[in-house]
């Protein structure tokens, strides 16, 4: 006969692997598979058993995400890896200049004639850096100055699209070591949203969607982050080992089987007069999405040609962020 202790064990870790489909389907998918109350029944339910037997509660649990007790300041992470910031261009005839400085540069090193490139949207957001162990999220910081940023773990621990603890999805393995870099936004209807709660309590409305996510993510209270619609989109790799992918497309399908939330208007394109036409279609795009998007970041594909290509300055040789218009408002 089971003993109590064997019971809530097996039930935990049952809701904890059930909440986390939910979570997942709900946040990352946009595709929901039960009602709000059969959801909170189930985090009740596993808050009872935590309660009830506080040694089953685990950096993974999905309880965590409802905000840990305040802290006195924010610590300092070191980046394994720099984040590198970007350099610009402003238009099609920039982006050309950008591939022929590629193609030169490659030139002298290699024979290659066709360089795919992966255009992705230039979010409007806070960039941080996630990692993760053994598939269990050990901490976040945000970008900072690119070598070192805030400890924010407790803070992003509570935004549900990201994952704390990796799914092995089918033909994907859990690496022993991942740094993943991507971007917390709020959504616009979201903002709005928010504002209007704010105006209510008689607080003052956030200036736009960035602001609120930075002003957000940096909380020293995490209960005040989880109130907060946030949500994260991932795009980038830092450290990776017990793993590989030999191009930014592979790395972008391979995370997405980890669990993260990976933009659905990311294009891999065969030249870079498919980028730039996409430059075009996305700067007509722009408002009609629902997340704030300031320009496109076009990538070489080749994880190989990457290396090759190397940095300048802190700004890969292999990227460029093409920037839309400045708006115009008050």
């Amino acid at each position: 006969m089971q003993s109590d202790i064997t019971k809530a064990k097996k039930r935990h870790e049952e809701l904890v692997k059930e909440i986390n489909r939910h979570n997942h389907n709900y946040y990352v998918l946009d595709a929901p598979l039960v009602s709000d109350a059969e959801y909170d029944r189930l985090f009740v339910e596993l808050l009872e058993i935590e309660e009830k037997h506080p040694e089953l509660k685990t950096p993974a649990s999905p309880s965590q995400r409802v905000g840990a007790p305040p802290v006195k300041e924010f610590g300092i992470i070191r980046h394994s890896l720099p984040m590198l910031s970007l350099a610009n261009a402003y238009s099609k005839e920039e982006i050309y200049a950008f591939d022929r400085k590629v193609r030169n540069f490659l030139e002298k090193e290699t024979s290659v004639k066709d360089i795919e490139y992966v255009a992705e949207p230039k979010f409007d957001g806070l960039a941080v850096e996630l990692v993760y162990e053994n598939g269990i999220l050990i901490r976040a910081s945000t970008r900072g100055d690119g070598v070192n940023g805030e400890d924010i773990t407790n803070n992003i621990k509570t935004i549900k699209s990201i994952p704390i603890e990796l799914t092995a999805g089918k033909n994907i393995k859990i690496p022993t070591l991942i740094e993943v870099r991507g971007e917390v936004i709020i959504n616009k209807s979201d903002f709005e949203k928010l504002n209007r709660e704010r105006a209510e309590e008689e607080e003052p409305p956030f200036a736009n969607p960035r602001n609120a996510a930075a002003g957000s993510l940096r909380q020293l209270d995490s209960s005040i982050t989880a109130k907060r619609p946030l949500t994260a989109y991932f795009y980038s790799l830092g450290k990776l080992e017990g793993a590989a992918v030999s191009s930014q497309w592979e790395f972008l399908n391979y995370i997405r089987g980890l669990g993260f939330k990976v933009n659905e208007l990311n294009k891999l394109c065969a030249n870079i007069e498919e980028a730039a036409d996409y430059y075009e279609e996305l700067m007509s795009k722009r408002y009609s999405i629902g997340y704030d998007i300031d320009g496109m970041v076009i990538k070489v594909n080749d994880a190989g040609l990457q290396r090759i290509l190397g940095e300048v300055a802190r700004n890969p040789r292999w990227a460029i962020a093409c920037k839309f218009p400045a708006v115009e408002a008050q």
